[in-house]
């Protein structure tokens, strides 16, 4: 394989010359840079990853963050930044937390990790950092977008969609069915959007005249297993309910595969109402109604900002998105209980 200096000697130039050739940076003449170009042509040169860093002065790439790996979440929103930093000529690289430590730290030392490895800049979907994490990286934060969370500090490179909003609308929809005994699985308390989403569903609820106080909740975990077990306690415990809101889609899917075991039928005797618009989604049995939130737009806009503020690009940025009902086959009229 031909090297940089391969490419020098067979156009009889210096190394720093062809350097400045490959990187396109820095003055050449026309005749020098025609030989330079068609000893690279002859030889097939193509500069390694680590040489073209070099002589860019960065790494080309860029670091992502996500609490954990597994589940349908995270999977579409990481393919869609991959593919827009390849469109980009741009590589990615993804830490994700592990070990026994807390969402907060876990979240710290994988910034820290991506940075040891040279990124470049850093996509951080975490909604546990605090202002005092961000400053805690000095010059560094600059460099630092966030997803599904917003730091006062940082609220320009900060990334959000209204849960509250989809609460809401997750209630209202319910109610437009006459849905008035409804159960909700909720995730866990120590995230804040999952405590936004469910506040905005209980509190429109309440705003509808429904005594909320009462109602059969269970915190779970996000997973479908988790949803899978909601379900059939709450199926053994004797509430009276004639919907389900789960606060998002995976537990969703849990508790449809349950209600299908047990013989309750969906929509005819249970609706059950996700969230998140998930790509599952549209194929459980029945398909599942759910919140839409518009995770494509905010990825998108994040990443643009980080391209921006990393290599100078010119990129649209925007914090607005319509949050929305993806109306499906798994809500329906509340039936007499």
């Amino acid at each position: 394989m031909a090297t940089l200096k391969d490419v020098a000697l067979r156009a009889g130039v210096g190394l720093g010359t062809a350097s400045r050739v490959v990187s396109g940076k820095g003055a050449v003449s026309p005749k020098t840079l025609a030989r330079v170009q068609k000893a690279i042509e002859e030889l097939e040169f193509h500069p390694s990853y680590a040489a073209r860093s070099l002589m860019l002065g960065s790494s080309q790439m860029i670091g992502v963050y996500i609490p954990y790996l597994s589940g349908t979440f995270y999977t579409p929103i990481l393919k869609l930044i991959y593919s827009e930093l390849r469109a980009a000529g741009l590589n990615m690289v993804v830490g994700f937390g592990i070990g026994s430590d807390d969402e907060r730290t876990q979240a710290v030392q994988g910034i820290d990790f991506l940075k040891e490895r040279g990124c470049d800049g850093v996509l951080v979907m975490s909604n546990v950092l605090r202002d005092e994490d961000i400053e805690a990286l000095g010059p560094r934060k600059s460099r630092l977008v966030l997803l599904n969370h917003s730091v006062p500090s940082i609220a320009s490179q900060s990334f959000t969609i209204d849960h509250l909003h989809g609460g809401r609308l997750a209630a209202q929809a319910l109610l437009r069915e006459g849905h008035r005994d409804i159960a909700v699985i909720a995730g866990p308390r120590g995230a804040p959007d999952n405590v936004e989403r469910i506040d905005g569903f209980l509190g429109e609820l309440a705003h509808a005249g429904i005594d909320t106080d009462g109602m059969w909740v269970a915190e779970s975990d996000f997973a479908p297993k988790g949803g899978w077990e909601a379900a059939r306690e709450l199926a053994e415990s004797g509430y009276p309910f004639t919907a389900v809101f789960c606060a998002n889609d995976d537990m969703a899917v849990g508790a449809l595969s349950y209600f299908q075991q047990a013989g309750v039928a969906v929509p005819e005797q249970v609706s059950v109402l996700g969230y998140d618009d998930t790509n599952s989604a549209e194929y459980t049995a029945p398909r599942l109604t759910t919140v839409h939130m518009p995770w494509t737009e905010m990825t998108l806009n994040g990443l643009n900002c980080l391209l921006n503020r990393c290599y100078d690009m010119d990129r649209p940025v925007t914090h607005a998105y319509p949050v929305t009902i993806a109306l499906r086959a798994s809500l329906g009229k509340a039936k007499d209980i």
